[in-house]
């Protein structure tokens, strides 16, 4: 299995002859406004282009999952770092298979987005000769969450491949831990880009839930939403020196935007 990190939460995973798009945002650099104007510098989003080997990798594509688009299916409300007017194109025109959470089906289809499979929260579907699972993430604390609408995170397992658990956009909850225990991924993906808007508290996990998702995670974890949008104020070298403090360098990968990782059983 090869993990190539686009950008942000957009990765492919390669998987034999599947190529499989996770959380397309593909704009070009500054397309989308400011996702927060007061608590971080309004900056247009994203902050960073596409790394130079996307175009390639994107032209491979065979299927897509898509963590959550929208808020209470409230067209103008929509996650746009991970499902944007650009992603939505390059899905339309292909016509991408596409897996996501059943309550964001309706409003994906609205949008001629090709949805072969619809999820529930902890129901198993088979998927690519494997399984999937979508487990709940809480997008914030406190009342934050419901503002910003929940989505899922997916746990994968492809035949004869390590298993993947993608928390997606979420704090730690016992529902994390709950799927961490019980899966047991062999690499875990983490948004670790502490982002927080306006109003209301954290959006993602601050450090110290990354330093236990990290820890609770059996095995290696890559971390992602990091120094793509200007509500993500973490680098990847201020939570380098937290892994270092906390002596978990060795487990994590921080990959820059078009590295790829390769991961074997």
């Amino acid at each position: 299995m090869k993990i190539h990190h686009l950008r942000n939460a957009t990765l492919v995973i390669e998987s034999k002859e599947n190529f499989i798009l996770i959380d397309p945002m593909l704009s070009a650099k500054g397309e989308l406004p400011p996702f927060a104007r007061f608590k971080h510098k309004a900056q247009n989003n994203p902050i960073v282009p596409l790394p130079s080997n996307s175009s390639e990798m994107l032209s491979k594509v065979t299927h897509c999952l898509i963590t959550h688009s929208q808020k209470w299916g409230i067209e103008a409300l929509t996650h746009t770092d991970h499902l944007d007017k650009a992603g939505k194109t390059f899905l339309q025109k292909k016509q991408t298979p596409v897996t996501s959470l059943k309550n964001d089906a309706g409003y994906l289809k609205k949008h001629h987005i090709n949805i072969t499979t619809e999820l529930e929260y902890w129901k198993e579907q088979e998927y690519l000769g494997g399984h999937i699972t979508a487990v709940p993430a809480k997008h914030g604390h406190g009342f934050i969450h419901n503002m910003m609408a929940n989505g899922a995170g997916f746990f994968l397992r492809l035949p004869n491949e390590p298993s993947i658990y993608i928390s997606g956009d979420t704090v730690l909850t016992d529902d994390i831990k709950t799927a961490l225990e019980k899966f047991k991924p062999d690499i875990t993906v983490v948004a670790a880009g502490n982002a927080s808007i306006d109003i209301g508290g954290d959006i993602l996990m601050p450090i110290e839930e990354i330093l236990e998702f990290i820890r609770l995670s059996p095995s290696k974890v890559i971390t992602n939403h990091l120094e793509a949008l200007n509500h993500c104020p973490i680098t990847r070298e201020q939570l380098k020196g937290e892994l270092i403090k906390n002596d978990l360098l060795e487990k994590v990968y921080i990959p820059n935007d078009g590295d790829v990782l390769e991961i074997s059983n």
